[in-house]
């Protein structure tokens, strides 16, 4: 039989003690990793308070959340004073210590008084406040002030004309040709009509135009023009006949030409008329940029599509246009308005 059986009692106590040993080691070492886990120990035997440090101030927090908070102007000199923006009081920049109470102070943006930004509770605290558009209807500050209006209402502004601009032309060129010899006995008279838009008309040479009579009926320049009759000119070696000719259209009913009859063609450039139209827009109310056409010697409005038309436009020239303003007490002003570059 062999050692072990021999001597069974004595080899379990040993082993029993070995495993003994080990357990208090690995006790020993859990104790040490918990403690250094936590990077404390833990020490004594506790306490039974449950209250919570400085808990007696949650009910007081909670009670504050109840109360109707509400922020209420101050007044000075029976003048309120803003809480959150001093728009009456500023900083002097030159001298930050020193504030600048706007009502008793030098004028900030001459010619505009401090007072007036403070009537219409504007901020003159840019150095661009006099060209800033506070209500945005295309008139700066210092435009409002000039013309006496509102500037922090957008129905309020200076006359629209202002703001008027002339962008460009169109200019297209025509000429109308008598042809014949009238006499006191037969006034009849042939004409033919071209112009730059590549239009062209010219009456039947056998159903000639009776003075007084419309033409053309039909096509290029439809009724647009009247033969009033014609005046001989005896005032050259060769008698010529200026025949006169009323324009039917609208813009320019009642002006009345007055062409030789049968000239040269050579000479065709001399006796050319024009129809113009100015490309224009109105820089105010929003309308920036949005660009509409007005024929000459037609009237429109401002804005565009307004009831009242106010305005007529006189002259369409290539640096500039002419325009009559009908103002509201009748009486009429011109304004002569420069192509924008």
């Amino acid at each position: 039989m062999s050692w072990i059986s021999d001597h069974y009692e004595k080899a379990a106590l040993g082993g029993a003690l070995l495993i003994a040993v080990a357990l208090s080691y690995s006790g020993l070492q859990g104790k040490n990793a918990v403690g250094k886990d936590f990077s404390s120990e833990i020490t004594g035997r506790g306490s039974n308070e449950a209250s919570v440090e400085n808990g007696d101030q949650v009910a007081t927090a909670i009670a504050s959340l109840q109360l109707k908070l509400q922020w209420t102007k101050a007044e000075v000199n029976a003048r309120s004073v803003d809480l959150f923006t001093g728009v009456s009081l500023f900083v002097d920049k030159n001298n930050p210590k020193r504030p600048v109470d706007l009502p008793n102070s030098p004028d900030v943006h001459p010619p505009i008084p401090n007072q007036w930004w403070i009537d219409y509770r504007i901020d003159p605290g840019y150095g661009d406040s006099p060209q800033r558009d506070e209500d945005a209807d295309g008139f700066s500050n210092i435009e409002e002030f000039n013309a006496k209006t509102d500037p922090a209402d957008n129905r309020s502004h200076p006359d629209l004309i202002q703001k008027l601009v002339y962008i460009s032309r169109e200019s297209i060129e025509w000429i109308l040709r008598p042809s014949g010899f009238p006499t006191a006995a037969d006034s009849r008279m042939n004409f033919e009509y071209n112009d730059t838009q590549k239009k062209r008309n010219k009456t039947d040479a056998a159903a000639p135009i009776e003075k007084g009579g419309l033409f053309f009926l039909n096509g290029d320049a439809k009724g647009r023009f009247k033969y009033l009759g014609f005046e001989q000119l005896a005032e050259t070696d060769v008698p010529v006949e200026m025949i006169r000719i009323e324009d039917l259209k609208p813009n320019k009913k009642g002006i009345i030409y007055e062409i030789p009859s049968n000239f040269r063609r050579a000479d065709t450039r001399k006796f050319s008329k024009f129809d113009l139209t100015a490309t224009l827009s109105l820089e105010a109310l929003g309308l920036q940029g949005q660009k509409f056409k007005v024929e000459e010697l037609t009237d429109f409005a401002l804005p565009e599509g307004a009831e009242k038309k106010r305005y007529r436009l006189l002259e369409v020239n290539p640096d500039k246009i002419v325009v009559r303003q009908t103002l509201e007490d009748g009486t009429t002003q011109l304004h002569e308005i420069l192509k924008k570059p």
